[in-house]
């Protein structure tokens, strides 16, 4: 079967039994019943998620409240809130960075504190989007993809090492970082993204390059995150409302081999918030069969969405065109939980900290009333402890 074949034999699927059949860390384990018990295979009961040995202690220890947990991803809060409610990363802002010295004591009070350090994440892009930009003069105007897409390989791998040095030594440890989206749409229209300057997808050196800047930042203890999975080709931001995407199988395809031919690069992939129409009426964030499609790149592959308190993905679990500023109804904000947890998401995205804790309880409620959502979540939390172990966090 051809590339693009494979891309869209997902589509043919029934929606309400895709997300059980989507490659897991558990389908890489070859389970053997009938192993004798002096067998050289390994305990597969025991350690499900093929987890290394030295994680296997701390795993027996964690509550389903903290495996879920390490799926939150939350706006960055004070310490101690970190600490009380255990989350597995935080966002980082540029109004975080105002004061660097009280922002290094924060992280460092946290994970001084936390069994499982924190993922700590900000989405240095460069241009536009440059988080750094106002406690760096020498990367007051870092360049954007689109500038580096058009250096030399070295060029991009150490102007990406310096920048990653600098993300380290004031505690980040994940880049929301590069932008795989093309640049232009299957009309030959300039994408949000390219607009914006912040797309690396050009031409058939793109992927070189993105390897590079990924390079570069591993190089300095960063780790990255390709976004905007299947490719953001949509003019509209979708922060906003839910943009969409009319692609054609064929292009479609394109962008998919650029995420593939990256995915062992790159440990995390960043889902797309648009409505990809000829696969499916939701957006790709909540799309079991997109979703799936990622998971196919690389099963080990973290998997995040964007901002689930965007006001464009809560209007469209609610069905209506825009929240209102009264509130958010529970039952809402409940149902996108579980459509992002059964699409297939490993972590999710908030950048409203009452929220996210409402999401660990709301989780841990869920594992109690089926194995489905237990496993679910147990599943993703292996895989984000199998990163940060395999990134050095977890000692």
């Amino acid at each position: 079967m051809t590339l693009l074949g494979v891309v869209f034999a997902f589509a043919q699927t029934d929606t309400a039994t895709v997300g059980s059949n989507a490659p897991t860390i558990r389908d890489t384990v070859q389970v053997s019943a009938q192993a004798a018990p002096d067998s050289a295979q390994p305990d597969t009961a025991a350690n499900p998620y093929d987890l290394p040995d030295a994680l296997m202690p701390l795993w027996d220890s964690l509550t389903i409240k903290q495996k879920a947990a390490q799926m939150v991803m939350v706006y960055l809060s004070p310490a101690d809130f970190l600490i009380e409610h255990e989350f597995g990363a935080v966002l980082v802002m540029k109004n975080h960075l105002k004061d660097t010295a009280a922002f290094k004591e924060r992280i460092h009070r946290a994970n001084d504190s936390l069994r499982i350090p924190l993922l700590v994440a900000s989405d240095q892009e460069g241009g536009l989007v440059n988080r750094i930009g106002g406690i760096s003069e020498k990367w007051k105007h870092a360049p954007s993809a689109k500038e580096m897409r058009d250096m030399e390989l070295d060029s991009i791998e150490s102007i990406a090492q310096s920048i990653g040095a600098e993300l380290r030594d004031l505690g980040i440890n994940l880049n929301l970082a590069p932008v795989l989206d093309p640049a232009y749409d299957h009309r030959n229209k300039k994408s949000f993204m390219e607009v914006s300057n912040r797309s690396w997808q050009k031409d058939s050196t793109s992927e070189s390059k993105v390897r590079a800047f990924v390079r570069g930042m591993r190089n300095s203890g960063i780790s990255c995150v390709s976004k905007h999975f299947p490719g953001y080709d949509s003019w509209t931001n979708s922060d906003h409302q839910i943009a969409i995407s009319s692609s054609p199988k064929a292009r479609m395809s394109e962008n998919y081999e650029f995420f593939k031919a990256l995915a062992n690069d790159i440990p995390f992939t960043m889902m797309s918030s648009v409505r990809f129409v000829r696969i499916s009426h939701r957006p790709a964030v909540f799309e079991p069969k997109i979703v799936k499609m990622a998971r196919k790149m690389n099963p080990e592959t973290v998997i995040l969405t964007d901002d689930l308190w965007g006001v464009s993905l809560r209007a469209w679990v609610s069905g209506t065109e825009r929240v209102t500023s009264k509130g958010y109804p529970r039952k809402d904000f409940r149902k996108l939980i579980r459509t992002a947890l059964m699409a297939g998401n490993d972590m999710f995205m908030i950048t409203y900290p009452a929220k996210a804790v409402e999401m660990i309880g709301y989780l841990e409620s869920l594992s109690k009333q089926s194995k489905t959502y237990k496993d679910r979540i147990e599943e993703s939390a292996a895989r984000i402890l199998k990163m940060k172990y395999n990134a050095g966090l977890l000692k």
